[in-house]
C-alpha cells in the first residue's frame, strides 16, 4: 500500500512541477505550460484538501494548533488563493511568486519530522537531501551547457566580424539559434534551482545546528541564482540579445564555478 508519506512527497513534486510552467509561462507567455500549471495546481489543491479534512476526522478538532498543522493550512491557504486568482483575475506573475512561496510553505510541512517517527523523518530528511543536491546538479548542468552555447555564440560572432568565411563558420550554427538556445537553457535552470535552494534551506532548517543564511556557500548560491535571473530580465523584460547576453552569460557561470569550488569548501556544513 502506498504509503500516506508518498503521498505527501507526491503532492510536493506535482507543486514543484507546477511552479516549472508556471515558470515557463511567465517567460514566453505560454498559455499552454499556464494550462498545465493550473491542472497540476488544482490536483495538488484536492490532495492538500484531501490531507487537511483526513487531519480534522483523525483529531476531532480544525488542525491548526501544531506548527505543522498551521503550516499546512497556511500552505493550502495560498495554493486555493493562486487557483481563485489564476481563474478570475488572470494575474500571471503574482500566481507565480505565490506559488514559490507556497511551495516553500509546503516543503517545511512536508519534511518537518513532528508528525512523522523518529525514523520516517530520518528518512524524509536523506530523501530531502538527496532532492535538494540532484536539482541543484541538474540546474549546474544546465547552466553549464548554457555557457557553451554562449561561447559558440562568440567565436561565431568574430568569425563573421572578420568574414572568415567557411565550413567552420556553418557547423557553429546561426547566432540567434545559439542565442535563442542559451536563453531557453537559462530559463530552465533558474527555477530549478530556486526550487533546489528553497529545499537545501528546510534541510539546513531542520537538521543543521546553529544555521545561518550568512553562509559562504548559501550566499554564493544565492548569488548565482540572482546573477541567472538579471539575465533572463534582460533576455526576457529588456529584449536584450545577442554579445552582451552572451558576455554576462559567461560571467554568470564564472561566478557559479567560484560559489562550486570555493565557497563549497568556506561553508560552516557543506564541504
Amino acid at each position: 500500500m502506498f504509503d500516506m508519506t508518498r503521498w505527501y512527497e507526491l503532492s510536493l513534486l506535482l507543486h514543484a512541477s507546477s511552479v516549472l510552467f508556471y515558470f515557463i509561462d511567465f517567460l514566453h507567455h505560454n498559455r499552454k505550460a499556464n494550462r498545465i500549471a493550473f491542472g497540476l495546481l488544482s490536483i495538488v489543491w484536492g490532495m492538500q484538501t484531501f490531507f487537511f479534512f483526513a487531519r480534522m476526522v483523525e483529531t476531532g478538532r480544525f488542525p491548526v494548533l501544531t506548527l505543522a498543522e498551521g503550516l499546512s493550512f497556511y500552505a493550502w491557504l495560498l495554493i486555493t488563493l493562486s487557483l481563485a486568482i489564476n481563474g478570475w483575475l488572470r494575474v500571471d506573475f503574482l500566481v507565480f511568486f505565490t506559488n514559490v512561496l507556497a511551495f516553500f510553505i509546503l516543503s517545511l510541512h512536508t519534511f518537518a519530522p513532528t508528525p512523522y517517527t523518529v525514523g520516517i523523518a530520518e528518512q524524509l530528511m536523506s530523501e530531502l537531501l538527496f532532492i535538494h543536491i540532484t536539482m541543484a546538479i541538474l540546474s549546474y548542468g544546465a547552466f553549464s551547457i548554457s555557457f557553451m552555447f554562449s561561447l559558440l555564440y562568440l567565436l561565431q560572432y568574430e568569425l563573421l566580424k572578420k568574414k572568415k568565411w567557411g565550413k567552420r563558420l556553418w557547423r557553429l550554427g546561426d547566432l540567434a539559434k545559439l542565442d535563442d538556445l542559451s536563453y531557453v537553457l537559462n530559463g530552465v535552470g533558474v527555477p530549478v534551482l530556486l526550487l533546489s535552494l528553497i529545499l537545501g534551506i528546510v534541510w539546513a532548517y531542520m537538521k543543521v545546528d546553529h544555521f545561518v543564511l550568512y553562509d559562504a556557500k548559501v550566499l554564493g548560491s544565492f548569488t548565482v541564482f540572482v546573477t541567472y535571473s538579471f539575465y533572463l530580465y534582460k533576455r526576457a523584460v529588456k529584449g536584450i540579445q545577442g554579445k552582451e547576453m552572451a558576455l554576462w552569460n559567461i560571467g554568470s557561470f564564472l561566478i557559479l564555478l567560484i560559489n562550486f569550488f570555493l565557497f563549497g569548501t568556506l561553508s560552516q556544513f557543506h564541504f
